[in-house]
C-alpha cells in the first residue's frame, strides 16, 4: 500500500521524519515535501516559476524529495509525475501548532490535503496543539492507526479528514467534530527601515472562543482528540434555495 507523505513545514521538519518512521513498518511510503518552510500559504500553487527537484538522502539511501514549490505543488507534482503508482492515502503533517476554526483557510498543512482530495485522493491533515515539537511520536502512532482505518473504510470523493491532537501527555479520548469559528488575535508591528520607508510585520495568535463542545477547537482545547471531516465543496446549499429567488431581479440577457 502506497502512502505519499508531505508538510508545509519542509523536506527536514522533524514532525514529517516522525511520521515516516511510524509509518515505514506497514507502508510503502514516498515523501515529496517543500525544501523551506510554507506554513500559511494556503492553496497557493506555482505557475510562473519552474519547480525544482532534489532527491534528498539520509543514512546514504534515499528518504524523499524536496520541491521549490507549496505543499499543494509537492501533492501535484508526486502524483501527476514523480510516482509510479496513484497512492492510496495522502498524509499531510505533522504540523507543529493547531490547524483549527479559521485557520484551516491559511493552512498549508491543511492545504496539501484538501489537494488530494480534489485529485480524489483520500486524504488527512495531522497538526498538534504544540509549537516545541512534543507529541509527535503521540501524532505519528495515531495518523497510522487512522490511515489503517481510512484505507479500509475510505472517504467519500471530495472529503479528507483534519486532524488535531492536543497538547497533552495522554489525550482523553478522539471526537468526531465540525470546524468552528475560533479566530486569530491579529496585529502588525509597524517599523522603519534606514531610508524611512515604513514597513510591517504581521503576527497572530489563535485564539479559541468557541464555546460549543462539538468544535474542533473547543474540542481540542479539553485535551481531546479532534477529527473534522472537511468537504472541497464549499457550497452553502441551505441557502441555494433561498437565493434562487433573486434570479427574476435580473435580465436574462435575451433579447
Amino acid at each position: 500500500m502506497n502512502i505519499l507523505l508531505t508538510n508545509d513545514d519542509g523536506i527536514h521538519a522533524e514532525g514529517l521524519w516522525t511520521l515516516k518512521e511510524a509509518l515505514d513498518d506497514r507502508y510503502s511510503v514516498t515523501v515529496v515535501a517543500p525544501d523551506t518552510e510554507r506554513s500559511a500559504v494556503g492553496h497557493a500553487i506555482t505557475l510562473n516559476l519552474p519547480l525544482l527537484l532534489d532527491k534528498i538522502e539520509k543514512d546514504g539511501r534515499g528518504w524523499g524529495y524536496s520541491v521549490s514549490g507549496t505543499p499543494a505543488d509537492c501533492v501535484k507534482l508526486a502524483v501527476r509525475e514523480l510516482l509510479e503508482d496513484r497512492p492510496a492515502l495522502v498524509i499531510s503533517g505533522i504540523n507543529p501548532g493547531p490547524n483549527v476554526g479559521i485557520n484551516i483557510h491559511y493552512s498549508g498543512t491543511v492545504s496539501a490535503a484538501k489537494e488530494a482530495a480534489l485529485m480524489g485522493i483520500p486524504a488527512l491533515a495531522i497538526s498538534v496543539n504544540s509549537r516545541n515539537g512534543r507529541y509527535f511520536e503521540t501524532a505519528a502512532h495515531f495518523a497510522r492507526d487512522l490511515a489503517g482505518l481510512v484505507l479500509r473504510e475510505g472517504l467519500p470523493q471530495g472529503t479528507f479528514l483534519n486532524v488535531n491532537i492536543p497538547n497533552a501527555d495522554r489525550p482523553k479520548g478522539v471526537r468526531v467534530t465540525r470546524q468552528g469559528i475560533s479566530g486569530l488575535e491579529e496585529s502588525f508591528c509597524r517599523r522603519t527601515d534606514p531610508r524611512s520607508r515604513t514597513y510591517f510585520w504581521q503576527g497572530s495568535q489563535t485564539e479559541f472562543f468557541d464555546h460549543d463542545p462539538e468544535t474542533d477547537g473547543n474540542t481540542l482545547c479539553r485535551d481531546l482528540i479532534s477529527i473534522t471531516p472537511i468537504r472541497c465543496d464549499m457550497t452553502d446549499y441551505d441557502q441555494v434555495e433561498r437565493l434562487k429567488s433573486w434570479e427574476k431581479n435580473f435580465s436574462s440577457g435575451e433579447s
